[in-house]
């Protein structure tokens, strides 16, 4: 088996370039693009429910 005495030279290898649109894409903020079909039903329930108490507060 061979010994080597001298150090073995270093070889510079080069990076591969980095991808300019990651940094801008984790500047962005993911998320859903509009509320649940659920959470918005729930919203016109309520609305619903609020309209119907205006309606009773004035009839007579």
């Amino acid at each position: 088996m061979a010994q080597f005495t001298a150090p073995r030279p270093l070889a510079f290898t080069s990076r591969k370039p980095r991808n300019p649109f990651v940094a801008l894409s984790h500047g962005r903020s993911a998320g859903r693009h509009g509320p649940s079909a659920g959470g918005r039903r729930q919203q016109e329930q309520q609305a619903l429910k609020r309209a119907l108490q205006r309606h009773d507060d004035f009839s007579p």
